[in-house]
């Protein structure tokens, strides 16, 4: 092994530039397709705002809702990610097939067993506190668009593989093409322009459906069209079980589910109580959301390819592409996090005037109320990118329930019950949930960030027991 590793520390891969060089060959592409694919959603609350403060509030709500089913989904084929990854740095093709295979099994089944929730979502809203009309156009939302999670989810499945080999180009051009059909559809069918019928609501869901469908087929005529990706037999003898390999994914992706729930509920939760205080705060609330999620993207594509990078490291044996690779990616997302922040800061009221048609009721107010809180998401840009950051590393490095566990304490007994004091007993409104949530990334971020750095020590003697100095060898 340490042969290994002394080899590794003076492989030209290991300089400062390939690794910034191979972070961003990966990375740009998963954040292309991140804000792609948020850029799906963002698209149809542009549009539908164009019909009113009320189908705004709808399709927010109705779009947190979707959102959290799926985000928790996404922790198992998340899962697939380091196994793929890893089993990929050491060469392992059945491996990287199995795990693969077991991972789009899992998100079949997942899948099904939402759809007592995504059947019931209209009452589930009103019982959670929301006015029974908005809550009714975001129940007739979610009752159609709920089709395109299966597609989605085992596109998020399939995207390991294609990145772990270095081919996340695609995952960007087939969600680029996701985007730009649903904005051309969703204009069509929701302002019934192109000779299309007015659907409104309806008609976003319909083509939410229909653009999750054709991106998860580009994907798998792409696995399937070229032989370096076909050789894997993802699709070959599809109903043969590993036992094995689905016991990993399972062990895995739950604890990373429950990690990313504890995160999105949060913002959920926030969600239902600006709904509380009333339709312009929960309007408002949603376009200062929207934009968070956006510079969030970049961040979160970043640590997707972190990622792999370290897992593939992490199965190479090599500690120093490791610690480099973490270390690159740590201050590239960090760069970007204050960058977001300052353009949030500085114009809250021209970002703001783009989710809504000021022509319609309460867009005045409206456009008001999301200015501070715009200003708020600023403030939160760092920390939220950071604890992306390092929730993907450790997910790299196969750890998962220490960090679901520093999860749930930073966003719920940290981060939810701030913005709860803030809001109602202290009287601090909307301002006060946003400043809650603050203070849940914060705590967030610094306890994955010790986290990491103390399993990065422990990497640092299993992979080099004789301490031979790595960084040193390297200079050399």
């Amino acid at each position: 092994m340490q042969d290994l590793v002394r080899k590794s520390a003076v492989l030209p891969e290991n300089s400062w530039w390939s690794h910034i060089r191979g972070t961003l060959s990966i990375g740009i592409p998963l954040v292309g397709a991140q804000l792609a694919q948020l850029g799906i959603h963002t698209t149809d609350v542009i549009i539908i705002g164009q019909l009113g403060a009320q189908s705004l509030a709808a399709i927010v709500l109705a779009g947190q809702f979707l959102f959290t089913i799926f985000i928790f989904g996404t922790g198992f084929s998340m899962a697939v990610v380091p196994m793929v990854a890893q089993a990929y740095g050491r060469g392992e093709v059945t491996a990287v097939r199995r795990s693969l295979r077991m991972g789009l099994w899992v998100a079949i089944g997942y899948w099904i067993a939402m759809q007592p929730a995504l059947l019931n979502a209209e009452a589930i809203l009103i019982r959670l506190g929301q006015q029974p009309e908005t809550a009714a156009l975001a129940g007739r939302y979610v009752a159609i668009a709920e089709f395109g999670l299966l597609p989605g989810l085992l596109f998020i499945a399939l995207r390991s593989m294609v990145s772990a080999i270095n081919r996340a180009a695609v995952v960007l051009w087939a969600t680029i093409f996701m985007l730009v059909t649903n904005a051309v559809l969703a204009y069509g069918l929701v302002l019934g322009h192109f000779g299309l019928p007015a659907l409104g609501m309806d008609g976003a869901a319909f083509v939410a459906v229909f653009v999750q469908f054709a991106g998860l087929a580009v994907l798998v005529v792409y696995i399937q069209g070229r032989a370096e990706t076909r050789a894997y037999q993802v699709f070959v003898r599809f109903w043969r079980p590993d036992w094995q390999a689905l016991k990993e994914v399972i062990r895995l992706g739950l604890p990373i589910c429950i990690t990313i729930l504890a995160e999105v509920s949060l913002f959920s939760a926030s969600s239902l109580m600006m709904g509380a205080l009333g339709t312009v705060e929960l309007a408002a609330h949603g376009i200062a959301l929207q934009l968070a999620s956006i510079t969030f993207m970049i961040p979160l594509g970043l640590g997707q390819g972190a990622t792999v990078r370290i897992g593939v490291a992490h199965g190479k044996g090599d500690f120093t592409g490791v610690r480099r690779a973490a270390i690159t990616v740590v201050i590239l997302a960090a760069i970007v996090s204050i960058t977001g922040g300052l353009a949030f800061a500085l114009i809250p009221e021209k970002f703001a005037a783009l989710f809504l048609n000021p022509e319609t009721p309460n867009a005045g107010a409206v456009l008001a109320y999301a200015g501070p809180l715009i200003v708020t998401a600023g403030l939160f840009q760092l920390c939220d990118g950071q604890q992306a950051i390092f929730a993907s590393l450790l997910r790299g490095l196969k750890d998962a329930r220490v960090p679901m566990l520093l999860a749930l304490v930073a966003y719920w007994p940290i981060g939810f019950f701030t913005a709860w004091l803030l809001a109602f007993p202290l009287g601090f409104g909307g301002i006060g949930v946003w400043f809650g949530i603050v203070f849940g990334l914060l705590a967030a971020s610094i306890m994955l960030c010790i986290r990491f750095v103390l399993l990065l020590k422990r990497e640092k003697l299993a992979l080099d027991p004789g301490g031979i100095g790595q960084e040193a060898v390297h200079a050399r």
